[in-house]
């Protein structure tokens, strides 16, 4: 996917997580968009910094950089949300597209792919990427209601929302 689906999926995504952790549309609805949209919509873009140096798709879209940033939250106790963030760039790039990702790099340069994708080009590039933002929507919101309180208010104070 290119950077303009990453940035529309982790917008659309962050009003989403808002709508789900403050239901009622009000300032705290407002605030918590914009305290999930940041780090969401940064951590969306990291995995395209090897656009920059690199190979792209390879350098920084792999299971081991996926691992660190799984781990760093987990041991700092920050960075949850730039997290799923960059966990919504690899869901994008698998399902979105059809170039896949190089997720045993720098082991193996094999691309991996799921043959749902479209090109990044193409006309309905938009349409895919809210699709898949509409079921990682769904997902979060099974997650949020099976999810103890603590989490959902960790989450938050993360953001700077509480």
């Amino acid at each position: 996917m290119n950077k303009k689906g990453h940035v529309v999926n982790a917008l659309v995504l962050s009003v989403g997580l808002a709508y789900l952790t403050h239901p009622a549309g009000d300032a705290a609805t407002a605030r918590a968009v914009v305290g999930y949209a940041v780090p969401v919509v940064l951590g969306a873009l990291v995995p395209d910094i090897d656009t920059a140096f690199g190979s792209h798709r390879k350098t920084f879209h792999n299971l081991a950089t996926l691992g660190l940033f799984v781990a760093y939250p987990l041991y700092f106790d920050n960075l949850e949300l730039v997290w799923i963030g960059v966990a919504t760039h690899y869901v994008l790039d698998m399902l979105g597209t059809k170039r896949g990702l190089a997720l045993l790099y720098p082991l193996d340069s094999t691309e991996f792919d799921l043959p749902v994708g479209v090109r990044v080009s193409s006309r309905y590039a938009t349409v895919v990427v809210l699709l898949i933002t509409g079921v990682e929507i769904a997902v979060a919101a099974v997650l949020a209601a099976d999810a103890p309180r603590r989490l959902l208010t960790n989450g938050l104070r993360a953001a700077g929302v509480l």
